[in-house]
């Protein structure tokens, strides 16, 4: 679904979570609806349920994480095409997709506890490959800080950086008071609502839920409404906003150090274009800003790069998948290498 944060003009402002790019660049027309149904729902304790689909096999598991407030259908066109590799796996967070809801907030610490208690539930045993998008990449990232042990490597979807918000917010005030009546807006209006139930032709049920996306069928898309238009998506949407410039990004801030020599491949969207109400003096300095909290990223291990994709969006794994993949197959094969040398060596 399109969501409302095009209309907002959040997309310019932060880039974490529009479900679709600006504009749907890639052809490729979804209608797996494995993306849009429960798959494995793994007990992870305390009456919990949480939902994963792995498919393929081999060394490491690459283990996909979704953005803010998405879920496994993120990563319909590119899971797929890494299970030809290696075993490869998406999941939904607490509350969103088919995993049930949390009575925790939605953080990035309650994040990685949830997919640690989850792997270790489904017997995924490491070493993982970590895929993060967006707001995705913050968990990542602090998941691979407090389990080094378990990671092979790291790739990072134009991800959200726990600088942005601060940063942002400096070069341009509009960015958090927009953020803040955002998360307001889907506290006071769109919960409610979906309490209530939606009325489908209703304005409201547009802005809240979204249009359809041109690049899933009819049918999926239909699902993938259906799934979002419930209170307990709307609750774990607004948790992941209400905390991801706050406790979400100090957490991952005060756990951040070097991952040494860890392969990491960061991949950033093409610049956008200039977005209503602003000049296009701002719109560069905040596409120079996209990239340097990038540059930053990609420093944290002596392999990290940093890609721009041409000709995408936020969601690279949409308009450019064979980037995601191919970002995925290098950090793989990087991976291989390093896990060879200790050997030859004779350690």
């Amino acid at each position: 679904m399109k969501s409302i944060f095009l209309q907002l003009g959040l997309l310019g402002a932060f880039a974490t979570c529009v479900h679709g790019a600006e504009a749907p660049l890639a052809t490729q027309l979804v209608t797996d609806l494995t993306y849009v149904t429960p798959g494995r729902l793994v007990d992870i304790g305390n009456g919990r349920r949480m939902n994963i689909l792995c498919i393929g096999a081999g060394s490491p598991t690459v283990i996909l994480e979704a953005g803010l407030g998405d879920q496994i259908r993120a990563w319909a066109m590119v899971q797929p095409q890494i299970s030809r590799r290696t075993r490869v796996c998406s999941y939904d967070r607490a509350g969103l997709g088919f995993s049930d809801g949390s009575p925790r907030s939605g953080t990035s610490s309650n994040a990685v506890a949830d997919l640690h208690e989850l792997l270790i539930a489904a017997g995924i045993k490491p070493p993982y490959i970590l895929v993060g998008h967006s707001l995705g990449g913050m968990y990542v990232r602090l998941y691979t800080d407090k389990y080094r042990a378990e990671i092979a490597g790291l790739v990072l979807v134009d991800p959200v950086s726990e600088e942005q918000g601060r940063r942002f917010a400096l070069l341009d005030v509009s960015t958090k008071t927009l953020n803040a009546q955002y998360v307001e807006w889907l506290r006071t209006v769109c919960i409610p609502e979906a309490i209530k139930g939606f009325d489908k032709d209703s304005p409201l049920y547009k802005r809240c839920v979204g249009e359809p996306d041109a690049r899933f069928s009819a049918e999926f898309n239909e699902a993938l409404a259906a799934n979002e238009s419930t209170a307990v998506h709307f609750r774990s949407v607004w948790s992941e906003w209400a905390n991801v410039f706050t406790s979400s990004s100090d957490q991952v801030r005060s756990a951040t150090h070097s991952f040494g020599d860890l392969p990491l491949i960061v991949l950033s969207r093409a610049p956008f274009a200039l977005q209503p109400n602003e000049t296009q003096e701002m719109r560069d300095a905040k596409n120079q800003l996209w990239m340097e909290l990038h540059d930053d990223l990609a420093r944290l291990s002596t392999r990290g790069i940093n890609q721009v994709v041409p000709g995408a969006g936020h969601y690279i794994q949409f308009d450019r998948p064979e980037a995601v993949v191919d970002a995925v197959f290098e950090v793989l094969d990087q991976s291989a290498v390093l896990r060879d040398v200790p050997r030859a060596a004779g350690h």
